[in-house]
């Protein structure tokens, strides 16, 4: 009879532990879902350009907004857009809105037209949200985004070098490095 009552606690507790992995497991696998549909959020923003680059990292529901925007409506609207996905219980909006600058227009427009100008890189500005990102705050320029190589992150620095900007920061991700990082946290 000890027996018995022993496996059948030892059946329970093996039971509870592996409810609480899978709903861990659901709650990882609930929070990826939430970081695409944030993602697809951001990317489907009519306001959002080139010249703004949004981050984000999602725990337990809890959404957490980082980058920088051209406009403070940008925020705004990105925070309450994100707010309504489904399984989202809260937003932290940790984005910046860049200062108003005549030189810093300038200088977006002029890299971006180098950039996306350029041969190379003509398969990138077609596409419907181009990848690389041209962020510019008080004369200083970082590039974010997606590129297919070395030397396409290589040469777009380059480009956005040539324009007297005070620093060019190269952040640009290729193909691979961003699979081996979702390879890494799966």
């Amino acid at each position: 009879m000890l027996d018995k009552l022993a496996a059948a606690a030892a059946a329970c507790l093996l039971t509870a532990n592996i409810a609480a992995a899978a709903s861990v497991d659901r709650s990882e696998r609930k929070d990826f879902q939430i970081l695409k549909d944030v993602a697809n959020t951001v990317d489907r923003y009519v306001h959002f350009t080139i010249f703004d680059d949004v981050s984000a990292s999602v725990k337990d529901g809890v959404v957490t907004l980082t980058g920088k925007v051209t406009m403070p409506y940008k925020r705004d609207d990105i925070e309450k857009r994100v707010s309504k996905i489904d399984g989202v219980t809260s937003v932290r909006d940790n984005i910046t809105v860049l200062p108003v600058s005549t030189f810093d227009d300038d200088l977006r427009i002029r890299i971006a037209r180098s950039i996306y100008n350029n041969a190379n890189f003509w398969n990138y500005a077609v596409m419907p949200n181009p990848p690389i990102h041209i962020v510019v705050e008080r004369g200083r320029v970082t590039l974010t985004g997606v590129v297919n190589s070395d030397v396409d992150r290589m040469l777009a620095r380059s480009l956005a070098s040539q324009f007297g900007a005070f620093a060019v920061n190269n952040e640009l991700k290729t193909d691979a490095e961003v699979r081996d990082a979702l390879e890494k946290s799966e």
